[in-house]
């Protein structure tokens, strides 16, 4: 926009020479051609273009069709692109023109100088003005990437400290399941036997409904402290955790791990992706010739996938039977049949195992 600003101000100063000049068609066809100019020079990306557009312009006006006012606009145009040797020589035969223009040469040569100087100040005016919006802008650009960089550093952080918190959670229950275990439940089984023992040596009837009762209690207590043991256990257990641990156990071939999980996952997931990860591992030792295992664990807003894909060729496979309905696929088949889901499986460019379970089985 501000190259149009300037080169217009050089066009409307040169038209102030029709005070001095008669205007006929040579005087238009300049002016036209001078607009001409300006065009190319904005639109026109090569500067050698521009360049030699500013030279032809340079001679037609001095040496064919006598219109040498809008010299300044080819000086500003040669400034622009730097080029500063056509720009010396574009000054140099304007003032030979005006000083063999007979009449009235030191008034031209003072407005031709005048039109120089300004071409010049207008040109490193808006250079200044155009280095200056570019440092903002990429100030501007800068300051964006590094509040973006910042923010998601921060999200990173406050994943790793939720991550912590959660494994800590589990690592707790673990804790207080291990402890419930080995204390509680062990002093439950030595006064559950020795409840046995006393019905067994009592002699007196009217104490045999208070131990049958003990006996009982003491049984429902061990009952239920076992089951909050095992959903303890259950709970604590920590999908993301096991699965590495079966990736870094696996030898035979390279695995590459994506998974994208939530935290708070039911215990038939975890158990159902483990056991099936399990097997397909296995599978790939037992029956394939794969040098590349890619395991993908992620949750959508409505479903649970599993994807494990080998690239072993089928007549590297032991048995390509035993691929599709070995029991180790009917077992894994069953437990996604149990949660509502569905199991698939195709061979044709490796092996790939593929299991969608829905959140509301």
């Amino acid at each position: 926009m501000r190259y149009f600003q300037d080169t217009g101000i050089l066009m409307i100063y040169g038209m102030f020479s029709i005070l001095y000049v008669d205007v006929d068609y040579q005087f238009v066809f300049g002016f036209l051609c001078g607009v001409i100019l300006v065009c190319c020079g904005y639109f026109i990306e090569k500067w050698q273009v521009r360049t030699a557009a500013g030279v032809f312009f340079t001679a037609a006006a001095l040496a064919l069709l006598d219109f040498p006012y809008s010299i300044p606009v080819v000086l500003y145009i040669f400034l622009r692109d730097h080029q500063y040797i056509p720009a010396v020589m574009s000054v140099l035969l304007e003032m030979y023109y005006f000083i063999h223009a007979g009449e009235f040469v030191l008034l031209f040569l003072c407005l031709g100088a005048f039109g120089g100087l300004l071409a010049v100040l207008l040109e490193k005016r808006t250079e200044q003005f155009e280095y200056m919006e570019d440092w903002f802008k990429r100030s501007q650009d800068d300051s964006r990437e590094r509040n973006f960089l910042l923010s998601e550093k921060n999200k990173a952080l406050l994943e790793k400290q939720d991550y912590a918190l959660y494994a800590a959670t589990l690592r707790e229950r673990n804790r207080i399941a291990r402890e419930i275990h080995d204390n509680v439940g062990h002093v439950l089984s030595r006064s559950i036997l020795l409840v046995g023992a006393m019905k067994t040596i009592n002699k007196e009837a009217a104490m045999q409904p208070l131990i049958e009762n003990l006996d009982n209690s003491l049984n429902s207590a061990m009952d239920s402290i076992r089951n909050s043991v095992h959903d303890l256990h259950d709970e604590a257990m920590n999908l993301q955790e096991a699965v590495q641990n079966l990736v870094s156990e696996f030898k035979f071939c390279p695995v590459e791990l994506c998974y994208d999980m939530g935290q708070d996952l039911p215990k038939e997931i975890k158990y159902c992706f483990i056991s099936i990860t399990k097997e397909a591992l296995s599978n790939v030792m037992k029956h394939s010739n794969a040098s590349r295992v890619v395991l993908m664990m992620r949750e959508h807003p409505a479903l649970y996938q599993l994807c494990i894909e080998d690239n072993g060729t089928v007549s590297g496979r032991v048995s390509s039977q035993s691929t599709t309905s070995g029991i180790g696929l009917v077992n894994m088949q069953e437990r996604v049949r149990t949660l509502n889901g569905t199991f698939q499986t195709m061979n044709d460019r490796g092996f790939k195992i593929f299991v969608t379970i829905p959140k509301e089985w």
